[in-house]
């Protein structure tokens, strides 16, 4: 069965990092940012462009599902918001697929250092600072990446997509 797997989280947070190296280790995979289909200048959240954003989102996750050379799905997006979640499954066709939704989360403190170490601005660290608790209470697995090495986080991913595996508490 095919695998779309969301990987959300707090902008600077990693996931188009860590995704673009983990879906390169798995065969048959593809990979969509959602940030891509905001890619304009001069950048404008209006309405009209959400709509067109969000449509363009649904196209190309339909087009993957669709394909039957693909066996895993990843989409990542910074979806601080359930109803974000909602909105785009509420776009994909009636696929035969397993969700899988996965918040990389981490401490403020490293993400200010992935931040700055990234060049980003002052307003954009203060708003992934603000938007870090949005991510605790999301109906979603959760992985801290705080203090763990990029081969480290990927391996858990694997786990997680491949092997149907969650690291269980000890």
């Amino acid at each position: 069965m095919k695998k779309l797997v969301i990987v959300n989280g707090t902008m600077g947070v990693g996931k188009s990092t860590v995704v673009s190296k983990l879906y390169k280790q798995i065969e048959n995979s593809v990979w969509l940012d959602g940030d891509w289909c905001w890619q304009m200048n001069p950048w404008h959240v209006t309405e009209e462009n959400k709509a067109m954003v969000m449509n363009n989102i649904h196209f190309i996750l339909n087009q993957y599902l669709d394909n039957s050379g693909f066996d895993y799905i990843f989409f990542t997006w910074v979806v601080h918001k359930e109803s974000i979640f909602e909105e785009i499954l509420s776009g994909l066709k009636d696929n035969s697929y397993k969700l899988l939704k996965i918040t990389l989360i981490c401490s403020e403190e490293e993400l200010l250092k992935r931040m700055v170490k990234d060049k980003r601005n002052e307003k954009d660290m203060e708003n992934s600072v603000n938007r870090l608790a949005c991510y605790g209470t999301m109906n979603t697995h959760k992985l801290d990446t705080t203090g763990l090495e990029m081969d480290e986080i990927i391996n858990e991913l694997l786990r997680i997509v491949v092997d149907d595996e969650w690291k269980k508490p000890v």
